[in-house]
């Protein structure tokens, strides 16, 4: 698709023989638009990098695309495809060369110097060759076809525009309970609210801290810092839900303008590096819904990278209860333990923010301190900011221990158990020990228990409410994180 400068600064105005005089008028510079057409096969690789030659003097790139969905026989899958764009700089591994990604959510975008659609970056548009990164997310027997348009606009680029990045601290209540919702989408990926919407959503469901996560792109970060203006009671931190075929993880609190790829399977063995840039960038790694049953939600690349796990997401669902069984299969006391948080994953009505919520005790309302706090575990779900828990252990002594933490006592001392939950009536009490359940206080407020550690390595907490489909546990109201012992 090369195209010389010649043709497009050619009008017809220009086009005429003979040089121009001081008298001609200046040729105004035209839209050249060129087509791509190809089809994917099924089996196809997981990316597809359709060539994009741009020539010099380009000041604003446009892109839209269309695909075919034919008709498939029932309980076959149909067509989805993905999109994005790498510049001059290639598509290796890393995203030296990226430049945005929309998945499936949008069928155009634009880039310039100045501004950018949402999900995209804004820069200059270099000549060189770009690269359209496809994604057929599924393929039909039939293949997949698709037409890219690409528009190129000739002229002299905008000044280029300054990232506002949010500041990492907001106006808090020094240490206390901070509630927050680590998992949200806006425009930025295949959500239907701007940043400035999702934080007064926050703040009206009660919410002191977001974490940005759009699906494979970090463009939103630059666009965060207005809202924090607007919200000075509202730490926003900046990540990712970093959306590979074979799971999603949830890179929370990185350091703003942080990218992380996602184009790498479980069998690929490259998630290790992946996390490590995450921490690096001061942030957690955390699988998000990891017994989601949509296609490549399931999480495969196990824990050993894990900082935390989301155990519940939205609305309460079956896959909650099986993560929920799963990460407590993980717990066994001791030092190493992998903490649960519980997000909303909100994306449009009637989703709803801070449905479900992690409450975090922090030192103060900022970047580090939540994010301490979470790595701790010194934090418990709720499904609204109606719910308010408090879960300690004691011995008669005066040894103490919250949420998150270890007593540690002599396996024979007596420990107090005691649980208090506010804002869920009529909810089931529950403790949850290595051996199960081992209390339940039925419609209850409140509930004291007595242990030891020889009985129990560790025991936390749940609310349920009542069960549509008995035996089984009626949803969450409250889960937390164990308290250990010994």
């Amino acid at each position: 698709m090369d195209l010389s400068r010649r043709e497009l600064l050619a009008t017809g105005a220009a086009a005429a023989a003979g040089p121009l005089t001081a008298a001609d008028p200046v040729p105004v510079p035209e839209t050249v638009t060129r087509t791509l057409r190809g089809t994917i096969a099924p089996g196809a690789p997981d990316f597809v990098y359709v060539p994009l030659e741009v020539p010099p003097g380009i000041r604003e790139l446009r892109i839209a695309y269309t695909y075919d969905k034919p008709p498939v026989p029932a309980g076959t899958l149909g067509n989805a495809l993905d999109i994005g764009i790498f510049d001059q700089r290639g598509t290796a591994l890393g995203g030296r060369g990226f430049r945005g990604w929309s998945g499936g959510a949008r069928g155009e975008f634009f880039l310039r110097a100045d501004d950018a659609t949402p999900g995209y970056l804004p820069g200059a548009i270099e000549p060189g060759r770009w690269h359209l990164a496809l994604g057929p997310y599924t393929v039909a027997p039939q293949g997949l076809a698709y037409e890219i348009t690409a528009a190129f606009t000739p002229g002299r680029p905008e000044a280029p525009a300054v990232p506002a990045h949010p500041p990492q601290r907001a106006r808090g209540r020094g240490r206390a309970w901070y509630r927050g919702d680590c998992h949200l989408h806006s425009v930025h990926s295949d959500g239907r609210r701007t940043p400035a919407e999702l934080a007064t959503l926050a703040r009206g469901a009660g919410l002191d801290f977001i974490n940005s996560s759009e699906h494979n792109t970090h463009s939103a970060h630059a666009a965060w810092g207005p809202v924090a203006e607007t919200h000075p009671d509202l730490l926003i931190l900046t990540g990712e839900e970093v959306t590979t075929r074979t799971g999603h993880v949830l890179a929370i609190g990185t350091t703003p303008g942080t990218f992380v790829d996602w184009r790498y399977r479980a069998r690929d063995q490259r998630f290790d590096r992946y996390a490590h840039q995450i921490r690096r960038a001061g942030g957690l790694v955390v699988p998000a819904h990891p017994h989601a049953t949509c296609i490549g939600c399931a999480w495969k690349f196990g824990f050993g990278e894990a900082d935390a796990v989301e155990v519940w997401n939205g609305p309460w669902t079956p896959d909650d209860e099986v993560a929920l069984a799963s990460w407590d299969a993980t717990l066994r006391g001791g030092e190493r333990w992998l903490p649960a948080v519980a997000s909303s994953d909100y994306h449009r009505d009637p989703d709803r923010v801070g449905t479900p919520q992690t409450v975090v005790l922090a030192e103060d309302l900022s970047r580090e301190a939540i994010l301490a706090g979470l790595r701790a575990g010194h934090s418990y779900a709720a499904e609204s900011s109606a719910v308010s828990v408090t879960f300690e252990a004691m011995t008669g002594r005066g040894a103490h221990a919250g949420i998150g933490d270890r007593l540690r006592v002599e396996p024979d001392t007596e420990v107090l158990i005691r649980l208090t939950v506010t804002g869920a009536d009529g909810c089931d009490l529950r403790l949850v020990t290595d051996q199960g359940v081992a209390f339940t206080a039925p419609a209850a407020t409140s509930l004291e228990w007595r242990t030891t550690a020889s009985r129990t390595s560790y025991v936390r907490a749940e609310a349920r409410r009542a069960s549509p489909a008995p035996p089984l546990p009626g949803p969450p109201a409250a889960l937390t994180n164990p308290i250990r012992l010994g």
